[in-house]
C-alpha cells in the first residue's frame, strides 16, 4: 500500500474532528478571534442551537480581502511567527486551525472591513473550497456566518444532541469568553431571542451579577495575592451558600479558561469543615503567570493546561482562600439574624443576679436524725431516695439515660449502630420480620412519635421503631419508580408559584427533562431566561416557598448528574435520588394519625425493610430483650 499525502480538503476534516466537536465549539473559536482582533462589542445568534445557523458579529481590527481568503487555509495566524512566540502566547488563539476546521464541515460566510478601507469583501466557503470573494458594504470588523454545520458528515450531524443541549453547551463557552473580559459588550441571541445582553462592567464582580444574578454576587468573598510565581485573584463563595452542584466554578490562567481537578481540591481543602458534605462553592478564580511557565498547547479545546510550578501554586491558592475566609469570620460560619430583636441594655438592675453564681442544687431533709432506726433510713425514706435519683420524664442530668442517641448521630444514618448490646443481635431476626409483615393490622395500636425522628408502636414480638426519614424515602422511591414507569404522579399545587432565579443554563436543563419531571408530579416553566417558576411539587414533598427553593437547588443536582441519566439506570437512579430530596424536605409529622398513616403506607411498599440504597426503615426491640434490661 502506497503512501500518499492527504488532500487538503480531507487533512481538514480529520482535523474538525478535534476542533469542531459541536456547535458550541464554533462559538468559542470565533468569540476567542474576535477578541484577539481588539473588539469592544461582539454579538452571536445561533438558530436551532448552532444546527442551522451560527453568526459571530465584532467590530474589531477587520481583514483585507487577502487575508480573509488566507485565513481559512490550515495554520494561518497572525498570531506567532517563531518558535519564541510560542513559548510566550498572549492571545487565545495561534494555531491556525480553527477556522480551516470549521469551513471543512460547513459553509461559511465572512464579511470584513478594515477601518481605513473604503469597501469591505465577502468570501464564501464550503467542504474547504473557495466558493467567491466580492466586494460589498461593510461595518469595520468581522461577520462570519457558518451554516448547516456537519452537513457533509451525516454520522457527526445525527449525534449531535437536543437543540435544548447544544444551547447549553453554547451558553457554557459564551460564559467563558464574557467572563474573561468584562470590559467588552457581549450579547447572545437564540432563535431571535436576547438571551444575554451585557454591557462593559465596571468590575469583575458587576460582570459576575449581570451574567447570574445577585444571588450569587453578593455571596462572594473577594480574594488576593501575589507572589514571585503567580498572582491570584477573584471571588469565593461564602460556605453557607454552598450547594450541592458545581455550578459557576471557573479558573482562568493570564485571561483564558481552563479546568484542573487538582487546584480545585486546593479550594474544596480551604473549605473543609465549612461546607456540608457533598456540597461545594462558587468560585471564580484567576491566576496570572509569566507566559512561558504555564503550557496551554496541549489539548484541542485549550482547556487543559500545563503549569511550570503547579504545586506552588496549589499552596498559594490554598493559603489566598483560607485567608479571605478567615478575614470574614467563616471559621465558624454561623449567622445570627438581629434584624427586629429589641435592644437590651448591657447593664441593667439584674446585672448582678445575672452574673451571681447559682447554689447548688442540694436535697436536704430537716427533720433528718441520724440516730432514729440505728442511723438507718427508714423503709419510706429509703425508697424515696432511690426514686428521686432517677431524672423526671423529659429530663436528664448527664444525657447518660436519655442523652445518648441525642447527643450522638442526629442524620439518622446510624441508627441500631450504637454500643448497645441488643442492636446487633436484632439485625437479622427474620423471623420477627416474618410475622410483623404477615399480619397487616399489628401496627394498629396507638402510635408514639420520638423527637420527630422515629415512631414507636406495639407489635406482638414487643416495639417496633420505626425511622421516619428513611420510610418516607422508601415509600417516594416506589411511587416515583411506579410513575417513572408510566403512570403519572399526583401533583399538589403550591399556594402561590414560588420563582427560583437559576441560570440560563439550568432552565435549558429543567426545559429538557420537562417531561420527566412531569410525570413525577413537578409543574415547573421558564419564567424569563434565568429563572423557572415552580406551580406543584409532587404529593409528599413540603410547598413551603423556603422548601421548594431548596428542592430546586437539588433537582438541578440531580439533572446534571451524568451518570443518573444513563438508560440502563435512569428510572431507579432518578427514583432514589427524588426520593431522597422528598424525604429530606418533608413537612415534619404533628400527629399520631400522621404517623399511623405513614406506617400504613410503608406496609404498603414491596420492600418495606429497606430503603432503595440497603439501609434499615425499621427495627424491632422484642419483649424478652426489654424484660432483660429491668
Amino acid at each position: 500500500m502506497d503512501i500518499r499525502i492527504l488532500p487538503a480538503n480531507i487533512a481538514n476534516m480529520i482535523a474538525a474532528g478535534e476542533v469542531v466537536q459541536r456547535p458550541a465549539s464554533v462559538v468559542k473559536e470565533l468569540m476567542e478571534n474576535a477578541v484577539d482582533a481588539g473588539a469592544d462589542h461582539i454579538s452571536v445568534l445561533v438558530k436551532d442551537a448552532g444546527k442551522t445557523l451560527i453568526q459571530v458579529i465584532d467590530n474589531g481590527c477587520g481583514m483585507t480581502p487577502d487575508d480573509a481568503v488566507v485565513c481559512f487555509e490550515r495554520h494561518a495566524t497572525s498570531k506567532i511567527a517563531s518558535k519564541e512566540d510560542l513559548m510566550g502566547i498572549t492571545t487565545f488563539g495561534f494555531r491556525g486551525e480553527a477556522l480551516a476546521s470549521i469551513a471543512a464541515v460547513s459553509e461559511v460566510t465572512l464579511r470584513t472591513r478594515r477601518s481605513g478601507d473604503e469597501l469591505g469583501c465577502e468570501v464564501v466557503f464550503a467542504d474547504s473550497g473557495h466558493v467567491s470573494t466580492n466586494e460589498v458594504a461593510a461595518p469595520q470588523g468581522a461577520n462570519f456566518a457558518v451554516r448547516n454545520l456537519f452537513y457533509n458528515v451525516p454520522a457527526r450531524r445525527k449525534f449531535l444532541k437536543s437543540d435544548n443541549v447544544e444551547f447549553k453547551h453554547i451558553v457554557s463557552e459564551f460564559t467563558h469568553v464574557a467572563l474573561t473580559r468584562y470590559g467588552i459588550e457581549f450579547d447572545l441571541v437564540h432563535n431571535d431571542r436576547e438571551i444575554y445582553v451585557l454591557k462593559p462592567a465596571k468590575s469583575l464582580k458587576f460582570r459576575i451579577q449581570d451574567m447570574f444574578g445577585k444571588s450569587v454576587a453578593q455571596n462572594l468573598v473577594d480574594i488576593q495575592a501575589g507572589t514571585s510565581v503567580v498572582k491570584v485573584f477573584g471571588y469565593v463563595a461564602r460556605p453557607d451558600s454552598s450547594t450541592k452542584t458545581q455550578n459557576h466554578q471557573y479558573f482562568f490562567i493570564n485571561g483564558r479558561y481552563f479546568r484542573s481537578p487538582y487546584f480545585h481540591k486546593a479550594v474544596m481543602r480551604a473549605y473543609e469543615k465549612l461546607v456540608p458534605e457533598g456540597c461545594s462553592p462558587s468560585y471564580f478564580i484567576y491566576l496570572e503567570t509569566d507566559p512561558g511557565a504555564v503550557d496551554v498547547n496541549i489539548s484541542p479545546t485549550k482547556t487543559e493546561v500545563k503549569f511550570e510550578d503547579d504545586s506552588v501554586i496549589f499552596q498559594v491558592l490554598y493559603a489566598c482562600i483560607k485567608e479571605a475566609l478567615g478575614k470574614n469570620s467563616f471559621g465558624a460560619a454561623i449567622d445570627f439574624d438581629t434584624e427586629g430583636v429589641p435592644e437590651i441594655p448591657v447593664f441593667g438592675r439584674h446585672f448582678d443576679d445575672l452574673y451571681r453564681a447559682e447554689e447548688p442544687d442540694a436535697r436536704t431533709d430537716s427533720g433528718y436524725n441520724p440516730f432514729d432506726n440505728d442511723g438507718f433510713p427508714s423503709e419510706e425514706q429509703h425508697y424515696a431516695n432511690v426514686i428521686g435519683d432517677f431524672p423526671s420524664p423529659g429530663s436528664s442530668r448527664d444525657g447518660s439515660l436519655y442523652g445518648a442517641e441525642a447527643a450522638g448521630d442526629r442524620s439518622g444514618e446510624h441508627y441500631g449502630r450504637t454500643s448497645a448490646p441488643w442492636t446487633s443481635e436484632y439485625v437479622d431476626r427474620r423471623d420477627d420480620y416474618g410475622k410483623l409483615f404477615e399480619d397487616k393490622t399489628l401496627p394498629t395500636k396507638s402510635v408514639l412519635v420520638l423527637q420527630g425522628k422515629y415512631i414507636l408502636t406495639q407489635v406482638k414480638s414487643g416495639l417496633l421503631a420505626v425511622n421516619i426519614r428513611r420510610a418516607t424515602e422508601r415509600i417516594l422511591f416506589e411511587k416515583f419508580l411506579h410513575a417513572y414507569s408510566g403512570s403519572s404522579h399526583v401533583t399538589q399545587t403550591t399556594l402561590f408559584p414560588v420563582s427560583v432565579q437559576v441560570g440560563v443554563e439550568n432552565v435549558l436543563l429543567f426545559q429538557e427533562h420537562a417531561d420527566m419531571l412531569a410525570s413525577l408530579g413537578f409543574d415547573i416553566s421558564p419564567f424569563g431566561n434565568d429563572t423557572i417558576v415552580v406551580n406543584g411539587v409532587p404529593e409528599g414533598y413540603s410547598a413551603e416557598p423556603g422548601k421548594v427553593q431548596m428542592m430546586v437547588t437539588d433537582l438541578i443536582a440531580v439533572l446534571s448528574d451524568e451518570k443518573s441519566l444513563l438508560p440502563e439506570t435512569m428510572a431507579s437512579s432518578i427514583a432514589e435520588r427524588f426520593a431522597k430530596i422528598g424525604a429530606a424536605g418533608r413537612d415534619p409529622l404533628t400527629s399520631p394519625v400522621e404517623a399511623q398513616r405513614l406506617i400504613d403506607s410503608l406496609f404498603s411498599c414491596a420492600n418495606a425493610e429497606y430503603t432503595s440504597s440497603g439501609q434499615r426503615t425499621m427495627i424491632i426491640l422484642p419483649v424478652e430483650e426489654i424484660d432483660r434490661k429491668f
